[in-house]
């Protein structure tokens, strides 16, 4: 990955930051499944740890050509307004690399229906068992989508890895994230 475009969303008094960012992010996802083949991936500058904040900024990060690809789609139509968007940059030379990785969390009430299916338990047993209190919820920041399959509202969570020094190499998923299990890395800086 040695280019990347930087989008900082332009907050005012009818949209604020997180409103722009999940429509940014929408329309990105609707793009990166057709376009990139898995070879483009993102990351969020002001990533705050405590709280469900990814900031104002978004990188995406891939080759010049590919980004250049992807840029040609126009899918930042009716958000040209409301963001900043960078030509297609080089990465500096100084750059550590970091994952950016969806996190998912089985609701409470898919835990019990998997256990009931599988025979664990009855579906007494599960409803006593599997309640909707003992869920934990997560508390990374998440970016906020309307799934086109079904129009429900849905959380895609996102943690952020550490530090590293080397690129780790593979593909991302459709919302340009890495899956946990591989960690695929961005160029930080």
């Amino acid at each position: 990955m040695d280019s990347y475009i930087e989008i900082t969303v332009l907050p005012d008094l009818e949209a604020d930051a997180s409103f722009l960012m999940n429509n940014l992010f929408s329309k990105l996802h609707a793009v990166l499944g057709q376009v990139t083949m898995g070879q483009v991936g993102v990351s969020f500058p002001h990533y705050a740890q405590s709280g469900k904040n990814l900031g104002t900024k978004l990188r995406i990060h891939g080759s010049k050509a590919m980004l250049e690809k992807l840029m040609a789609q126009n899918w930042l139509k009716g958000l040209r307004d409301y963001c900043n968007c960078s030509a297609v940059l080089p990465v500096p030379s100084f750059a550590k690399q970091r994952y950016f990785a969806r996190r998912q969390q089985k609701s409470a009430h898919n835990k019990r229906q998997r256990s009931v299916s599988k025979g664990w338990l009855t579906q007494d047993g599960a409803l006593e068992k599997i309640s909707d209190e003992s869920q934990k919820p997560l508390k990374l920041p998440f970016i906020q989508l309307t799934s086109r399959g079904n129009n429900q509202q849905m959380r895609v969570f996102v943690e952020q890895g550490p530090l590293v020094e080397q690129p780790v190499h593979g593909s991302f998923n459709s919302y340009g994230l890495s899956r946990l299990s591989e960690k695929v890395t961005v160029p930080w800086f």
